[in-house]
């Protein structure tokens, strides 16, 4: 009886299975800021929608393609931010929550756990909307919300993908290394974009319209 409480408690506290309760916890995070009482206007869900489009067009508009996952878009994320700082986080964790799905069906790829499909597509992308709480200040939203998607993606990496770690690497050096090679060019181009006065002008003035 020792034993097997022992193999039990083994198995609740490795890496897989910790994983995959923060992944459930972070997805009952989003879906309770996403669930909480919001009145939105034709106006917001319209934008709503036109930031999903324009993010799942420029996600096409691929600079580099990793081998094993992971591309460099040409400010794909941008849209999703624009939106958050628009509409504000919830509406944001909502659209980034559903361009993850989206975004899975772009692409399919048979995920290997639950919890890694989670962390890797709908949750990766739902972050991204946090960006919406620093409305402040846009371009510190905009590394809010990628840092929090490079931990999903870190997270799910060296969990589930560590066999691709070249051999005597680190496994969390390798998903941390890997995640951010494409993830850190992403953003500078966000930010890039974001620098430009006229773009600003404009996701001002649309957040002023709603």
């Amino acid at each position: 009886m020792k034993i097997v409480l022992q193999e039990y408690i083994l198995k609740i506290f490795e890496p897989r299975s910790l994983i995959a309760v923060f992944a459930l916890v972070l997805l009952g995070v989003v879906l309770i800021i996403m669930s909480k009482k919001t009145v939105y206007n034709t106006r917001t869900l319209s934008y709503g929608a036109l930031s999903i489009a324009a993010a799942f067009v420029l996600s096409y508009l691929k600079i580099l393609q990793l081998p094993n996952g992971g591309t460099i878009t040409v400010a794909g994320m941008l849209p999703l931010f624009a939106f958050a700082y628009i509409a504000g986080p919830r509406a944001g964790i909502a659209a980034g929550f559903a361009f993850g799905l989206i975004h899975y069906i772009q692409e399919p790829f048979p995920p290997v756990h639950w919890a890694q499909f989670l962390l890797d597509y709908p949750l990766a992308f739902a972050v991204l909307g946090f960006a919406g709480y620093l409305r402040k200040n846009i371009f510190l939203g905009a590394v809010l919300g990628s840092i929090l998607r490079l931990i999903c993606h870190f997270l799910s990496g060296f969990i589930f993908f560590g066999s691709f770690a070249p051999q005597g690497m680190n496994v969390y050096l390798y998903s941390l290394l890997y995640n951010a090679s494409y993830l850190i060019p992403d953003i500078i181009i966000c930010l890039l974009l974001l620098a430009i006065p006229n773009v600003r002008v404009a996701i001002k003035r649309l957040k002023l319209s709603v």
